[in-house]
């Protein structure tokens, strides 16, 4: 179980978790160059390590493929917007079909799919994806993931009123952030 779910389930009644989306590389219109895509995949296979969490290696970002993470992005936020209670489902969805299934989540059509497994209708997805609205909230996550000092991804930040605390910065397992959590909240 991936260690944000681990502390949903066992937080639940304590705390509010939500998706802070940093945009990994939002915006990017160039494909990766070949050697950027070598140590993206290296970094993939450490995360693999430690977590365990699948990934398909072989053939992973073809030559031409332009990593832009804002659509996949905005897509949670769409998501997040028409049913909350979908939004962790269709963010895991995400990222198997692209880290697993190897599929483009910067199209539109394949970002519909997944909404329609989470149980959204279609059209409603990319009204939503596609409105202004989505794009601003969008936005709005990476400002204050910037505002907030996110240079790595995953990062648990604790909110208490308009006072903000970084619990974790990079992968650490459960059993490592469990403590951290509990020092944060009893602050």
């Amino acid at each position: 179980m991936p260690v944000i779910e681990r502390v949903r389930n066992d937080y639940d009644q304590r705390l509010k978790v939500e998706l802070l989306l940093g945009g990994l590389r939002p915006g990017t219109e160039h494909p990766l160059p070949a050697a950027q895509r070598q140590q993206i995949i290296g970094h993939w296979h450490a995360v693999h390590r430690l977590t365990g969490q699948p990934f398909r290696f072989e053939r992973a970002m073809p030559d031409g493929f332009i990593y832009d993470t804002e659509p996949a992005s905005r897509a949670v936020v769409a998501v997040s917007k028409l049913s909350p209670d979908a939004t962790f489902a269709f963010f895991r969805a995400i990222q198997s079909a692209f880290y697993v299934e190897q599929r483009n989540v910067t199209q539109a059509s394949v970002l519909s799919e997944l909404a329609v497994h989470v149980g959204l209708e279609a059209q409603a997805f990319l009204d939503a994806f596609e409105s202004q609205v989505a794009r601003d909230i969008t936005q709005s996550h990476f400002q204050k993931a910037r505002q907030l000092g996110v240079h790595g991804f995953p990062t648990l930040i604790g909110q208490q009123g308009d006072s903000y605390a970084r619990i974790s910065s990079g992968y650490c397992s459960f059993e490592e952030l469990n403590p951290k959590i509990w020092q944060w909240s009893d602050a």
